[in-house]
């Protein structure tokens, strides 16, 4: 079992997993620019945590998590830098939201149907293995969510079969059925998830639900 988690991001995706990781007994290290807004969250953290650079996290972790804005996910790729991702699964949990205030409640991407953020990322950093997860949940659900007891989906993508058998086994202690969409051109259909999850939020403020698949 790998149990050393990079997280590339400090924001609140970021510093989520980060806990939920340290909580499930893994060994976390978080990547950011500024290390020193994480002061906080280390002093919290303990021995389990670590801060450091893009770089260094990437190093540190056998298994990555990408927890920054879509808008940055390549320079944040491109700092930790190709030699410390190959070979590793990367959880992406990036979305790829426009710098443009949503229409109605509903966002807009930089991306179209025919071409998901997480492809682009797959194809320019080859050597890793991208694994679309935690992408269509508010921050506050994605570790051992309760919802009535009843298990929300994770829809989950990636040309790796291995890589995602690694991040179902995370979801599974992270309380989360997984519901495997094939290869990474599946992302198309994933990101898009975001801009439905959040229109009840932007209407109503209602952030506290989940999407569930029934048979």
């Amino acid at each position: 079992m790998k149990t050393k988690i990079g997280i590339l991001g400090s924001g609140g995706v970021g510093q989520t997993l980060a806990n939920g990781f340290i909580k499930h007994g893994y060994e976390v290290m978080i990547g950011s620019r500024d290390t020193s807004k994480l002061n906080d969250w280390k002093e919290q953290a303990g021995n389990k945590g670590q801060v450091g650079s893009f770089q260094e996290a990437a190093a540190f972790g056998e298994t990555l998590v990408l927890a920054v804005k879509g808008t940055a996910a390549k320079d944040a790729l491109t700092l930790a830098g190709k030699s410390s991702l190959a070979g590793k699964t990367i959880i992406d949990a990036t979305n790829p939201i426009a710098d443009k205030a949503p229409d109605s409640g509903v966002l807009h991407f930089f991306t179209d149907l025919d071409n998901s953020l997480m492809e682009q990322l797959q194809n320019e950093f080859a050597e890793a293995n991208f694994v679309k997860a935690f992408s269509s949940v508010g921050a506050a659900l994605m570790v051992n969510p309760q919802l009535g007891g009843i298990k929300p989906s994770m829809f989950i993508a990636g040309n790796s079969s291995d890589a995602k058998s690694e991040v179902k086994q995370i979801l599974d202690k992270f309380g989360w059925e997984t519901e495997d969409m094939g290869p990474a051109i599946a992302a198309r259909a994933i990101e898009p998830l975001c801009i439905l999850w959040c229109i009840p939020g932007f209407a109503q403020n209602d952030w506290m639900h989940a999407f569930k698949v029934l048979r």
